[in-house]
């Protein structure tokens, strides 16, 4: 499906084509199971329909997000609109499972994905974390044989250290097996620590970028920073990715309200379009309403001025990590995400 004001780009060095917006399938689910304020299938029906008629054919979900019922509703949405499976790109994710990034779990879990999204093959496949206590060459071939196999078309990441990503990505090219062709970190304005070594590093070896929270969990939508909405008041993973940098970070969300009101926009279309001209092939946009997929294909007409940019980016001071995970031989894996 294509809509005239949707722009479409390539993942990584494949020849998949990807819209330049990815729906962010974790607004999909179960309520409870994982987040309070996702939508059950009638109203996360209508959101991804709503995309697809947008000519949005980029969808990113993972095997954990609502015990699997993210994955089952966004396949069965597929299903019941007739969309053919070469006409969307499906993106999962594998990591918060048992057994990590093992063999095994790699094996055993891609082939729950597939059957929940009811389909032979993803598109692209995200190990969702840095797994420390599997070996690098375990987790390369297994996800080698998984695009070998045909289940997989191509490989991605997700947040972790940039000298982490270098060393998976050397050991694949080592070995000739598949490499990583996408990024799904944690960037926006609020939060740019990647661009220290994670997005050289991805540039490096022509990786494309599809960053989360590309909104910062609705912070850079709104000139307030607390709303009355269900998602602010009970996303604990929000709270703390932002919260304790709020007064730093309000001088930025009041550059973006001002960029808005120059342009005659939304102050989400800003921080979108801050997104492309910064390079990003896709920002994953979480959306519990179909409004806000109007609003992001429309800030694809913006186009930025570097002053602009160096506008909105001159008020940004070093963050606390979030997003990658920490190793603590006695502790334990560690989620920056939810530390606080």
């Amino acid at each position: 499906m294509t809509n005239e004001n949707m722009q479409y780009t390539k993942v990584g060095n494949t020849d998949i084509q990807v819209s330049k917006i990815c729906i962010g399938a974790m607004s999909f689910g179960k309520p409870g199971t994982m987040h309070d304020w996702s939508l059950e299938y009638p109203d996360s029906e209508k959101i991804i329909k709503h995309a697809l008629n947008l000519g949005i054919n980029f969808f990113d979900t993972a095997n954990t997000y609502s015990k699997g019922t993210s994955e089952e509703y966004l396949g069965r949405a597929l299903k019941e609109n007739n969309v053919a499976r070469d006409k969307v790109v499906l993106a999962s994710k594998v990591y918060f499972n048992p057994g990590r990034l093992s063999s095994e779990a790699i094996h055993r879990e891609i082939d729950g994905s597939l059957k929940r999204l009811g389909t032979d093959y993803l598109d692209l496949y995200i190990i969702h974390r840095f797994d420390y206590d599997t070996p690098i060459e375990e987790t390369m071939s297994a996800l080698n044989d998984l695009v070998k196999s045909g289940k997989v078309r191509a490989i991605g990441a997700s947040a972790m250290y940039g000298y982490q990503f270098n060393n998976m990505q050397q050991v694949a090219k080592d070995h000739g097996w598949a490499q990583f062709q996408a990024m799904e970190n944690h960037y926006n304005l609020l939060y740019r620590e990647d661009e220290r070594e994670l997005i050289p590093v991805c540039k490096q070896w022509g990786v494309s970028l599809m960053p989360y929270s590309p909104l910062a969990a609705g912070h850079l939508s709104h000139r307030e920073w607390q709303v009355n909405t269900l998602r602010s008041q009970t996303d604990r993973v929000a709270i703390g990715k932002y919260d304790r940098a709020e007064t730093e970070d309000l001088r930025i969300v009041k550059r973006v309200d001002e960029l808005a009101k120059k342009y005659n926009v939304s102050m989400s279309q800003i921080a979108l379009a801050w997104q492309w001209a910064k390079g990003v092939m896709a920002p994953i946009v979480g959306s519990t309403k179909a409004k806000h997929l109007d609003d992001a294909v429309e800030a694809l007409s913006i186009k930025l001025t570097k002053e602009d940019v160096d506008y909105l980016e001159e008020p940004y001071l070093p963050h606390e990590i979030v997003g990658a995970i920490d190793h603590n031989p006695d502790q334990g894996t560690v989620l920056i995400d939810e530390k606080k």
